[in-house]
């Protein structure tokens, strides 16, 4: 069972994860060869992860992109996204939750090397390799742009209002 997830935290996780979805699905870049596209999901992404830590940056990470793929026709890469954005959103929020910015931009390029590997080596089973180089540039801008916004924005919000440190608190897991 897990202890510390009250009414409010579930609450703001189901934010971030319409949050995720919405910013998923609102501003699309599309790449031809894949049918794929760039979006502002990742802000959404390291937002949580940077905020809220990395239970919130994985499943608002994860659940929001793949929500967003279920609801725009995009469904048989709804599990993938689930898998490498939250991933991305976990282990960034592992290096980089209530650290200083040169930490959070440290989880930022490892958890956005994991996101775009792994479209990478999916587009390339799919889509082969040719298909899945032309897409990685606009993976790497999708993720960038997704850190250049939610670093600021995340220490602002932890300046302004710092009790939301306490929505971050770790879960603890016990045995019934």
């Amino acid at each position: 069972m897990a202890r510390g997830w009250s009414a409010l935290r579930i609450v703001v996780l189901a934010v971030l994860i319409a949050l995720v979805a919405v910013l998923t699905m609102m501003v699309r870049v599309p790449i031809a060869p894949t049918r794929g596209y760039i979006h502002l999901g990742d802000a959404g992404v390291y937002f949580a992860a940077f905020l809220f830590g990395p239970a919130f940056g994985f499943l608002a990470g994860g659940l929001g992109t793949a929500l967003a793929d279920l609801l725009s026709g995009y469904a048989h890469w709804a599990p993938l996204s689930l898998l490498f954005h939250g991933l991305q959103g976990l282990v960034a929020a592992y290096i980089g939750y209530r650290q200083a910015a040169r930490r959070q931009a440290l989880g930022w390029a490892i958890g956005s090397a994991i996101m775009i590997a792994g479209y990478f080596l999916a587009e390339v089973v799919l889509y082969g390799i040719g298909a899945a180089l032309v897409e990685l540039p606009g993976n790497a801008i999708q993720a960038t742009a997704g850190g250049v916004v939610a670093i600021p924005l995340a220490a602002a919000i932890r300046r302004a209002y710092p009790p939301v440190d306490q929505l971050g608190a770790p879960v603890v897991w016990e045995e019934r």
